[in-house]
């Protein structure tokens, strides 16, 4: 598959990036249809199978940033050849946000990391990034799920958490959760696949509560500290975050800091990225946010043989999912209330 680094483009109209839906505002029938061949993973959405493929409509609410009711609204289309799945998600989002928690230097030439002055603990509202995600329920284990999708595992108010939780109710009941991430993962070509079960939140040992990465071999996000006060990495290019750099740092590009490189005012990444492998990197993607709306292309093998992933082994079968959306938010997301069920037509 096509990698990607992802590019904000200013040249193609909204009209052109988000299909007009060929389904009604009742109807969460996602149709997949047979591809002939498989969509170039480019954020592009110009394949000649998104143009066949029927579109579903989106619209999310309650999320933080995205203003008025909290949501967004787009669309979805599906297809699928003998090997994988493909999907297309497009939504509104007036803004492009990448400045994930970044190392600033002061007038004084310190440095110190940007952070949300309102966050109480993993609620950062302010300096993060654009996110979405979309979880399905594994072998239809969630209680309640094909009724009302996710909404089942969200659990807020719960003490030690300023948003809540996100677990099921019952050892055994498992979520597929693809989340997109455009720091962390759309860089480099591919969706965090984690998981969901029924762990509850544990301030020294369970942090995440029933939500877990899926297990890598290698690979992976990490945040950079400090060293003698400093960031400890920089890209080789010696370029700032915030003027022509970029917000994250390729494992493969960093390199150790390097203070005179920089002036006051600039900013560098605190994450450094490198695609996982196993199990928590099988997921292709590729994305662009244009003219206010992210093109989020989607790929992944139908069967994968992981118990931490949904398997898409009987195309007679109808597979449940929910969608959410973060605008600039770490948790508060908006979300789909209708769930969706994916259906492979023939």
């Amino acid at each position: 598959m096509k990698r990607l680094a992802i590019t904000a483009l200013a040249a193609l109209p909204v009209s052109l990036l988000i299909a007009t839906s060929s389904a009604s505002a009742d109807d969460y029938t996602l149709n997949a249809i047979k591809a002939s061949a498989a969509p170039t993973l480019d954020g592009m959405a110009n394949d000649a199978i998104w143009g066949s493929a029927p579109a579903i409509p989106i619209t999310t609410v309650k999320g933080a940033n995205f203003g008025g009711t909290g949501g967004t609204t787009g669309t979805m289309k599906a297809a699928y050849d003998g090997d994988n799945l493909y999907i297309l998600l497009q939504y509104k989002d007036a803004t492009l946000n990448y400045q994930r928690s970044p190392y600033q230097k002061q007038a004084d030439g310190s440095w110190k990391k940007l952070k949300d002055a309102n966050d109480k603990g993993g609620d950062n509202n302010v300096y993060y990034e654009d996110k979405a995600s979309l979880i399905w329920d594994i072998n239809e284990s969630i209680f309640g799920f094909s009724k009302r999708g996710c909404q089942m595992a969200c659990h807020s108010g719960e003490p030690g958490k300023p948003y809540g939780n996100k677990y099921t109710e019952e050892e055994g009941e498992l979520g597929d959760i693809w989340h997109v991430k455009s720091v962390r993962s759309l860089p480099l070509g591919y969706i965090d696949d984690q998981y969901l079960d029924h762990q509850r939140y544990d301030a020294k040992k369970a942090k995440g509560a029933g939500r877990h990465s899926d297990k890598k071999t290698g690979g992976g996000y990490k945040n950079i500290g400090m060293k003698d006060g400093k960031p400890e990495f920089m890209n080789k290019n010696g370029m700032a975050a915030n003027k022509g750099g970029t917000y994250w740092l390729p494992a493969s590009e960093a390199v150790a800091f390097d203070d005179s490189k920089f002036m006051a005012g600039d900013e560098v990444a605190s994450i450094k990225t490198q695609r996982p492998t196993g199990d928590r990197g099988d997921i292709n993607s590729g994305a662009k946010w244009a003219n206010g709306v992210w093109t989020i292309e989607i790929a992944r093998k139908l069967t994968t043989g992981s118990k931490t992933d949904v398997q898409f082994d009987d195309l007679g079968k109808k597979y449940y999912f929910g969608v959410a959306a973060f605008d600039n938010a770490q948790v508060r997301h908006s979300y789909q209330e209708k769930v969706i069920k994916l259906v492979f037509k023939k």
